[in-house]
């Protein structure tokens, strides 16, 4: 097996929670007294676009909220999306470890809009950890297309096999692995570690 030389991370389900999920989206509903059905069909029609950097998050809001008048603004409903970012801190500080260890290189690849990505990074100075973020919103594709991790392995000059991608969802793991990356389906920041390990990546 390939020495592993570079740390690929997804961000949401595995630093920190997802950014704008289901969950989030139907505590939003309940919150501002929204029609669930109707907010979740014009959120599956105009997300793609948004998580890609085509569309922005006053665009998105238009489409989803504001094409009629409302009992909130717009800035109510962005600190609403922002506040459901949450750290877990088991992983983070196994993220934190091999960072400062400096012996691997260290990037994001994580499907987020632009607006929210941006305010996660900072909130959160996930730029303490990560080299480079391969976030949907930048190069205008997502996970799971195989382009994203192209474009990841490309930009660094990394060879596939000397890379590990960790994702919590399987479906996203599947590109990479056809490209030739070593992955990780994570679950929880001790399977990390153990997983880790077999792969001769010591926390």
């Amino acid at each position: 097996m390939a020495e592993i030389t570079t740390l690929f991370w997804d961000i949401g389900g595995v630093i920190l929670t997802n950014g704008w999920d289901r969950g989030s989206r139907k505590e939003a509903a309940k919150v501002f007294h929204l029609d669930w059905e109707e907010l979740q069909d014009r959120h599956d029609l105009s997300f793609p676009a948004f998580d890609s950097g085509q569309i922005t998050l006053n665009e998105y809001l238009d489409r989803t909220l504001f094409y009629r008048q409302r009992g909130f603004t717009r800035e109510e409903f962005t600190g609403f999306m922002f506040a459901q970012s949450k750290e877990y801190p088991e992983t983070r500080e196994i993220l934190d470890k091999l960072a400062s260890s400096t012996k691997y290189f260290v990037g994001a690849i994580n499907n987020e809009p632009l607006e929210l990505n941006q305010y996660r990074i900072e909130a959160f100075d996930l730029r303490r950890n990560f080299l480079v973020f391969f976030s949907s919103c930048y190069v205008r594709s997502r996970k799971p297309e195989e382009m994203i991790f192209r474009v990841a392995l490309e930009v660094t000059q990394r060879k596939p096999e000397q890379c590990l991608f960790i994702d919590d969802r399987p479906l996203n793991l599947e590109s990479p692995r056809r490209l030739g990356m070593n992955t990780i389906h994570h679950q929880n920041a001790e399977q990390l570690r153990s997983e880790l390990g077999k792969y001769g990546v010591e926390v």
